[in-house]
């Protein structure tokens, strides 16, 4: 009976040990899997406002498309005390538009209310919120509508156009005005003049000689 016992604790402890040897091992392998398992970043989980075209980049192919568009760019940067010619125009237009007022850019229509604020037939602009009211000596909000003014109706429609085409890549391009030439008129059929009469000497044409 007493050997019966001893075996049998012998049995339970090899047991018992075996168990905890085979969780150990287990547990080791499951640290060594999480480690080795990557890290891969989510494609396609950006917001579909970070694939607009940052604004820095638009406002240069606004002028590559438009080159007599105005640039107002000779205001005097704060922090540098330069001018600073990377602040245009078109930068800040495209700034107050996406960034202020929150309006879509591939919509005609919004970018239409965007230059109605400038000429005053909109909503007010605020010269306070005004891009790059705070990093100039001089708000540019004044001079920026002044030139929008100058603009003609065409120069207008040229921007939309131009802006709208760089936020819809895929759009059908439609080609910027360009002054038509007049046609020129139809040219009238000139009537056959009537033979003349015979003049002396005529006959001698006649006489050619072989």
């Amino acid at each position: 009976m007493i050997q019966l016992k001893h075996k049998g604790k012998a049995t339970g402890f090899v047991v018992l040990f075996t168990l905890t040897f085979v969780m150990s091992i287990g547990l080791c392998w499951g640290k060594a899997g999480v480690r080795t398992i990557p890290v891969l970043p989510i494609l396609g989980s950006q917001p579909a406002s970070a694939q607009l075209i940052r604004s820095q980049d638009t406002w240069r192919q606004v002028y590559e498309r438009l080159p007599d568009f105005p640039k107002e760019n000779q205001y005097v940067s704060n922090e540098t005390g330069e001018v600073n010619l990377e602040t245009t125009l078109a930068s800040r237009l495209i700034r107050y538009h996406l960034y202020v007022k929150r309006r879509l850019p591939n919509y005609r229509f919004d970018w239409k209310l965007t230059l109605a604020d400038y000429l005053g037939a909109n909503e007010y602009i605020n010269e306070s919120v005004y891009p790059s009211s705070n990093t100039l000596r001089e708000n540019p909000m004044a001079g920026d509508r002044a030139a929008i003014e100058k603009l003609t109706r065409q120069q207008r429609e040229d921007l939309i156009e131009v802006l709208v085409s760089i936020y819809n890549p895929n759009r059908p391009d439609t080609q910027i005005s360009t002054p038509s030439q007049q046609p020129s008129p139809p040219s009238t059929p000139t009537r056959p003049s009537k033979p003349g009469l015979p003049q002396p000497g005529d006959a001698d044409l006649l006489n050619i000689n072989f």
